[in-house]
């Protein structure tokens, strides 16, 4: 009876271990649920960013205060440049390569899918809103400005390389250790800022940028986990 109730021990453990399975088995699509609604109140929330602030491009003249931002971040030293552009070209549709080819090195498929695919749509999507909403860059709606790099020519509202680097940041995010995640961020950051630096973007255009990147990062997220 002793060695009978010896053995029937782990069964009972066993039974305790599947309940505490069961449970963990049972959080996994509450955890899942959590993180869908909260992409879907970035995209959001993202969405209304960009739309008053395309809104706001839409204005014939300048705010002086969007000037003032613009000057002192247009103005800071030169001697950053070297490593403020490679940072920038993650916002370029050559840095979406990169991305998803990164990712299919690492045996993430579906990642560098998601990359490659909401990437390129952010940058024709951004192309296209350009003739949408008309904004001109800083040398015809400026009349002080510096140029930094080759000039760029064309409409500025929104930013395509801030809307590409952030579009990768989001998606990419999820995916990496949470010690990885800064560095991601601040390369967004970086681009926003750097297109406004070297002299190519009004301050809106990075900020329209940035929140139609997020709206569309976060919605394929959502597509994601569906």
């Amino acid at each position: 009876m002793i060695r009978w109730a010896t053995a029937g021990l782990p069964v009972r453990r066993g039974v305790r271990s599947s309940r505490r399975g069961d449970a963990a088995h049972g959080r996994v699509p509450y955890v899942r649920a959590v993180r869908t609604n909260s992409s879907r109140a970035t995209a959001a929330l993202a969405g209304a960013v960009f739309v008053a602030a395309g809104r706001a491009a839409r204005r014939t003249s300048v705010s002086r205060r969007e000037a003032r931002w613009f000057h002192a971040v247009n103005r800071l030293p030169s001697a950053a440049y070297p490593v403020v552009w490679p940072v920038m070209q993650a916002g370029s549709l050559g840095g979406v390569v990169a991305a998803a080819a990164g990712a299919a090195a690492v045996q993430r498929p579906t990642l560098a899918t998601r990359l490659l695919v909401a990437g390129t749509a952010t940058w024709l999507g951004a192309k296209g809103i350009k003739h949408l909403v008309r904004r001109g860059r800083p040398g015809t709606t400026l009349p002080e400005w510096r140029t930094r790099g080759r000039p760029q020519t064309g409409l500025g509202y929104p930013s395509g390389h801030a809307a590409v680097a952030a579009t990768l940041a989001t998606i990419a995010a999820p995916s990496v250790p949470p010690r990885w995640r800064p560095v991601l961020w601040t390369a967004a950051a970086t681009t926003a800022l750097g297109r406004v630096y070297v002299g190519a973007h009004l301050p809106l255009d990075v900020v329209g940028g940035a929140a139609l990147g997020h709206a569309v990062g976060s919605g394929a997220l959502v597509v994601g986990r569906r």
